[in-house]
């Protein structure tokens, strides 16, 4: 199949980036051709090796925007969100099958005011999941399309209920794991420290003094360092995470580092340290999957996280410890349990993660998308 990519989200790393990785790189294992549609300012900062066509209309940054530059560039992007679709319904001779790979209830409002709704080949959005107080939009957004046939939305959710929505354009779908791409994987052998994991971006609501303070003054049975690595997108996060640093970089079983990690540098973070920590706690991250989580199942990494943490997978899976989610005594004894059995329960661990990475696997959901662009 040709398929096309309809990518308007401009990042110079993480999650997007990483999540097209997935679409472009396993879609092609399978035998398809992949086609990048972008803005016509859109700048690449990962070479995905496909062929790109331009749209005309910018691509819109107002992540830093404020007051009214932020509503005027939200107007602005709604504009060329039309213009771009109308473009894409043009140009569907072209290709099989259309994805759209991160999108909102606001991509299918304004689906309704398009022609691209008409749409002869198979289009398919993915949500990265759905919170409660958007579901109703969403829900009000699929059922105005049901009539056609060729709109899917794919929601990659662990929770096939979905606030009740059953629509026949709904299709609720697991999402996939991040694995190596870029570096050679290998089996790390445990030494006698311990080394666990604690990375992504850092925001203030994570609650990292907390978490440093019951690692610090507990007793382990065992050697054990904490690696904390953050990256920080505003001002006032990077202030607080450097105020961290330097109040905790005495302590010889900690370990900091603040930048931001991509690609090979990521990749192999996560391949050095023994297991990872998450111990975010907010009731949105029971609704959209954890890229943090599936990285772990990717790279079959030992987990001890907040019980906020795609609940379902640890239903299935013993892939290490979860904790009450905001109960930090609970995280003490979490971790107290994880460190001092790590060696009695790792063939546990690496058994559920093998398990859970197959089921998991970016192959598979591969798959399950050009059976959904099959489906009628």
């Amino acid at each position: 199949m040709r398929i096309a990519i309809f990518e308007n989200i401009m990042t110079e790393g993480g999650h997007e980036v990483d999540f097209d990785r997935i679409l472009v790189e396993e879609l092609a294992a399978l035998g398809h051709d992949v086609n990048f549609y972008v803005p016509e300012n859109f700048i690449f900062h990962f070479d995905y090796k496909v062929p790109v066509t331009k749209l005309a209309g910018d691509a819109v940054v107002y992540s830093t925007s404020r007051g009214l530059r932020k509503i005027a560039a939200t107007i602005k992007r709604e504009i060329n969100r039309q213009r771009w679709y109308s473009q894409l319904y043009d140009a569907q001779k072209n290709f099989d099958a259309l994805i759209v790979p991160t999108s909102t209830y606001r991509y299918l409002r304004a689906l309704n005011h398009n022609s691209l709704k008409k749409i002869s080949v198979p289009l398919i959005f993915i949500l990265h999941g759905i919170n409660p107080n958007e579901a109703s939009n969403f829900l009000n957004a699929a059922e105005k399309l049901l009539t056609y046939d060729n709109i899917k939305l794919c929601v990659l959710t662990l929770d096939e209920n979905l606030f009740g929505g059953k629509y026949k354009n709904i299709f609720p779908t697991y999402p996939p794991t991040f694995i190596p791409r870029d570096v050679k994987i290998f089996q790390r052998q445990v030494s006698d420290e311990l080394t666990i994991g604690f990375f992504g971006q850092y925001r203030r609501e994570k609650k990292l003094r907390e978490l440093l303070n019951v690692f610090i003054n507990a007793n382990y049975k065992r050697k054990v360092k904490m690696i904390v690595q953050g990256s920080t997108m505003h001002e006032e996060d990077a202030k607080d995470f450097e105020e961290i640093i330097a109040q905790y970089k005495k302590f010889d079983s900690l370990e900091f580092l603040h930048k931001g990690l991509i690609g090979a540098d990521w990749q192999r973070a996560i391949l050095n340290v023994d297991a990872l920590l998450m111990p975010y706690s907010a009731p949105r991250y029971r609704y959209h999957w954890s890229a943090m989580l599936f990285t772990a199942l990717g790279f079959k990494k030992p987990v001890i996280a907040s019980s906020d943490i795609n609940p379902e997978v640890w239903e299935k899976f013993r892939i290490g410890e979860v904790f009450e989610s905001g109960n930090i005594n609970a995280l003490d004894v979490a971790l107290k349990i994880f460190i001092d059995n790590f060696d009695e329960n790792i063939l546990t661990y690496k058994k559920n993660l093998d398990a859970a990475a197959e089921i998991f696997s970016p192959a598979n959901f591969a798959r399950r998308l050009i059976q959904l662009s099959l489906h009628s």
